[in-house]
């Protein structure tokens, strides 16, 4: 899910990253509201309280809004600029390092998170959101702009959107294709819902606070891990089949 790209890249591939993705995002977005107040995967609040406080000479109030929205854009950038860079350098899987990246920020912030809460809070909310930034540029990247994880407004208006259609079969002839779609969105809510679950229990009944971040970073590498291996194993697969063809074709 995490190496095939173009036309190699199935809807199945899509399916499961959103899954996964969503279930990180979730964590995370539950997490950094619990410990800071703050939304933590998206900006499009942080830009209604920025204007908020702009109208209202606020002007202090209204930049720390700004660095959430540019740490959120820095790190969307700074994910396709790698992706670009090991492409050019071709690379196998250019899309390990912004996810290692995403990981080991939100191992960080477990660590020293809650030492850092109390006296900077803000820099807790850029840092998330940076990684944030990250996945959802990898992540769209990707899937070909087929997967986004960390906000929902527009899952819910396509979501909508596609509902509507299956109710008009002969103005919709692809109707399968259109239940593919639907699925994938149920597929990102149910996930982020489950994520959002997980770290309220995490932080708030285990009291792990911040380091209830580290399960988010746990599921990144073991599922980066386990898409390595899976990989390995089927292209081994592939070359016993092809040996054992060419085998039976000498005989």
């Amino acid at each position: 899910m995490f190496k095939h790209q173009g036309k190699s890249r199935t809807y199945r591939h899509n399916l499961k990253i959103a899954s996964i993705l969503s279930l990180v995002a979730g964590i995370v977005n539950v997490t950094g509201f619990l410990a800071i107040l703050q939304l933590t995967t998206h900006v499009t609040g942080h830009f209604a309280l920025m204007m908020y406080d702009v109208h209202n000479f606020e002007f202090e109030k209204a930049a720390v809004f700004l660095f959430y929205i540019n740490s959120f854009l820095l790190g969307s950038f700074t994910s396709g600029l790698l992706i670009q860079f090991f492409k050019e350098n071709k690379r196998l899987n250019v899309y390990v390092i912004p996810i290692m990246i995403e990981a080991l920020i939100l191992i960080g912030v477990a660590i020293v998170g809650d030492f850092l809460k109390i006296d900077y809070p803000n820099v807790i909310a850029c840092i998330l959101l940076f990684a944030m930034g990250l996945q959802n540029s990898y992540v769209t990247k990707i899937s070909d702009a087929i997967v986004r994880t960390t906000h929902l407004t527009g899952l819910f208006t396509d979501l909508g959107i596609e509902l509507s259609q299956l109710f008009f079969p002969k103005s919709h002839p692809h109707i399968s294709e259109i239940r593919s779609r639907i699925k994938m969105r149920i597929y990102i809510i149910t996930f982020f819902f489950i994520g959002g679950v997980i770290g309220n229990i995490f932080y708030s009944n285990f009291e792990l606070k911040l380091k209830t971040l580290s399960i988010a970073a746990a599921i990144l590498i073991v599922s980066l891990f386990y898409d390595d291996m899976l990989f390995k194993i089927r292209k081994a697969r592939r070359k016993i089949k092809k040996f054992r063809k060419k085998a039976l074709r000498s005989i």
